[in-house]
């Protein structure tokens, strides 16, 4: 299949402010069948993910988002459906719309009552990309919950010891409150890296690490383009991605089976504007640290737990450099590439 990406080259040349280039991506979005409200939604999660540094699920997303707007493949004016088939679950279907107001609905329902039950499960199915993980889970824990996050993904991994693709790289993400400190964030797809990563190397003509992927006779490749038309290695690499194989095939439980999406090989590709809905699913979990038992001390408890890491030399937590870029770029914008904001500015004029 085609790999429906923006080009990025590595040299920036234009700088733009957060709220301009939001803007840019919104007109880009409503002038390719999305409604303006979601357009916002879509382009804020795009924007927070290149300002990450994560440019595999940022502005290199705009160009196929909008054309599977435009041919059918997401509906741009969907509105997610909450129900509540019981007291600690929120369901949402999505309706075969963008992932994010999905989420925004399920995580808005979860938060309501969470304090009552404890823990709720938040399942999101018919649904698109899932984006950023952590971004997810970090909104929880900014208001003192714990989140872990979950979402299969169209099939790029084989079963351990097979050759065709069956499961998603399939993210999963962990997130919870810190006493005086930004929430500590985890975040990892059961891939060695998250496929887009390869994508934007085949769209640059960039060469892989060799434990990257695989090619369609199953051997280890360095050809980024080999590498996308055959599949992902699963987290653990080539002597231990039996593991990681693992939970790619507890993540499509969880996200198609349980929420009644598609697995992986039953959905369709994220990078181009051809076939049905990808309709995969997501599972949120959310926890009230103040309703289990010593609750109410966990933030102190996972300092001591951080303080004991910190203290040997070379270690860090996750996410540090992620804060830094977001910092760095809500001060002074985003750099980007020229021949890319002029493809905006293009797709912004109709």
């Amino acid at each position: 299949p085609m790999i429906a990406v923006l080009a990025l080259p590595r040299r920036f040349h234009v700088r733009i402010a957060w709220r301009d280039l939001q803007d840019l991506v919104v007109r880009v979005f409503t002038g390719h069948q999305v409604d303006p409200e979601i357009a916002d939604i879509v382009a804020a999660a795009l924007l927070r993910a290149e300002a990450d540094g994560i440019s595999s699920h940022g502005l290199a997303r705009v160009a196929p988002y909008a054309d599977q707007a435009m041919s059918g493949k997401v509906d741009g004016f969907a509105r997610p459906v909450v129900s509540h088939p019981a007291p600690g679950v929120v369901h949402v279907d999505a309706r075969t719309g963008f992932a994010f107001p999905a989420i925004d609905a399920g995580l808005t329902a979860a938060e309501a009552s969470v304090t009552d039950q404890g823990l709720v499960a938040v399942a999101i199915a018919q649904s698109h990309h899932f984006g950023v993980a952590g971004h997810h889970v970090e909104r929880l824990a900014e208001r003192g919950l714990i989140g872990l996050a979950f979402s299969n993904t169209p099939a790029a991994i084989a079963p351990w010891g097979g050759q065709q693709a069956i499961y998603g790289t399939n993210p999963i993400a962990f997130a919870c409150p810190r006493a005086a400190a930004p929430p500590l964030v985890i975040d990892l797809s059961v891939s060695t890296v998250a496929r887009g990563k390869v994508v934007l190397a085949a769209q640059r003509g960039e060469e892989i690490p060799a434990d990257w992927a695989f090619d369609v006779a199953g051997g280890p490749t360095t050809d980024s383009r080999a590498a996308f038309e055959g599949t992902m290695a699963p987290l653990g690499g080539a002597s231990a991605g039996a593991k990681g194989a693992a939970l790619a095939l507890m993540v499509e439980l969880l996200c198609g089976a349980l929420t009644g999406s598609n697995f992986g090989h039953q959905g369709s590709s994220f990078f181009d504007a051809e076939g049905p809905p990808p309709a995969v699913g997501h599972l949120i979990v959310v926890i009230d640290p103040a309703r289990f038992g010593n609750g109410g001390t966990f933030a102190a408890r996972a300092e001591d737990l951080f303080g004991a890491i910190l203290e040997q030399p070379g270690t860090r937590l996750p996410g540090d450099r992620r804060l830094g870029l977001r910092a760095r770029v809500a001060d002074a914008g985003f750099e980007i590439p020229d021949d890319l904001h002029q493809e905006l500015v293009a797709r912004a004029a109709g």
